[in-house]
């Protein structure tokens, strides 16, 4: 009981920053809140995608109105950022893995720069699928 007391007690040093703009984070936490965010991105991509499969499969008229839906810029745009984020998630995925294995040292600096690689590896792969949907 004592103690339960003495707990209360205690003062809170700690500082406390509530000015987010403020903030920096490193590489590797932005690396790491992004692959979360690509993940759920992917997550909600797949089920617009299925249904996209779904209309274009199920008659000539619905591959038609798939197609027309297809063809718009915006939708191609979604497209792309749909590719982008799978391509990150797959990226990122990749570099986590190498590191539970063992095969990527897990220090600060070792993070920063796979993290750095799989941006350079994303931005190619983004390139190619702007190529591939336009």
């Amino acid at each position: 009981m004592w103690a339960l007391f003495m707990i209360k007690k205690v003062k809170k040093q700690r500082p406390v920053n509530l000015d987010l703009t403020t903030i920096r984070f490193p590489v590797t936490a932005i690396a790491s809140i992004l692959h979360r965010v690509s993940g759920v991105i992917t997550f909600v991509a797949v089920g617009i995608l299925l249904w996209l499969l779904g209309l274009s499969l199920s008659s000539q008229e619905g591959f038609l109105a798939a197609s027309d839906i297809m063809d718009s810029f915006f939708v191609k745009f979604i497209l792309w950022g749909i590719l982008t984020a799978l391509a990150y998630h797959v990226v990122v995925g990749i570099r986590h893995m190498l590191m539970d294995f063992n095969y990527l040292e897990e220090t600060f600096a070792a993070g920063q720069r796979s993290a750095r690689v799989a941006f350079g590896i994303t931005v190619v792969l983004s390139i190619l699928a702007g190529v591939l949907v336009w």
